[in-house]
């Protein structure tokens, strides 16, 4: 346990940071399986119309730094190769 006060009130802050940043990989996540679900259901119309919401999850989660931005990028690209690539 600390015992310095500044080093108590770092444990407050990274306690803090780690809900938020939970919060965020969640929806992340949630996202993902959401775009996924409606692509292994050959739903490409719902999938087209979840696109633009899940680009959006994952790029403000890459923003705030909960997971990075590389990942995120690659992501979308495999995402919209399934949904709007040409043999569908």
């Amino acid at each position: 346990m600390a015992n310095i006060k500044s080093a108590k009130k770092k444990t407050r802050v990274i306690k803090r940071k780690t809900s938020i940043n939970r919060i965020r990989i969640g929806k992340y996540k949630s996202a993902i399986s959401e775009i996924e679900k409606a692509i292994k259901s050959k739903d490409l119309n719902k999938a087209k119309k979840l696109f633009n919401n899940f680009q959006s999850v994952l790029m403000k989660a890459s923003k705030k730094g909960s997971i990075k931005r590389k990942t995120v990028s690659r992501k979308i690209s495999r995402i919209s190769k399934k949904i709007f690539s040409k043999k569908n």
